[in-house]
């Protein structure tokens, strides 16, 4: 099993940055891909970005292509979200996921709330 723990969410203004992590713990050697994805109210989970630990690409969605970035972490087995210039669209609970591909993920953190004021 491998567990997820995200930190970073909270309530920012439009134009504001956010950094969200993700910590993987338990048999993270199993681990080939982390993303993240987003869910806002009354709309169904969306593909926000990723990045595949093997080849080192990222992949975006393109509503968030040029603003956000995802990156490994200097410590084992985490990595990060760099939101930049947010806007009220971005308002979601952001949920790291992990697994051994970039289709598949098999394991899934708690989620964090992410609050975008205009």
């Amino acid at each position: 099993q491998v567990q997820l723990v995200e930190s970073g969410g909270g309530s920012v203004r439009a134009g504001d940055s956010l950094r969200l992590s993700c910590a993987a713990s338990g048999r993270a050697s199993v681990i080939d891909a982390m993303a993240w994805f987003r869910q806002a109210p009354e709309k169904e989970r969306e593909f926000v970005a990723a990045t595949k630990w093997s080849s080192g690409k990222t992949y975006y969605a393109h509503s968030v292509r040029g603003r956000f970035t995802i990156s490994r972490g200097s410590a084992e087995n985490t990595v990060h979200l760099q939101m930049n210039s947010l806007n009220a669209e971005d308002t979601a609970i952001y949920y790291c996921a992990a697994g051994d591909h970039v289709d598949s993920y098999d394991y899934w953190g708690q989620g964090t709330q992410v609050t975008v004021s205009s």
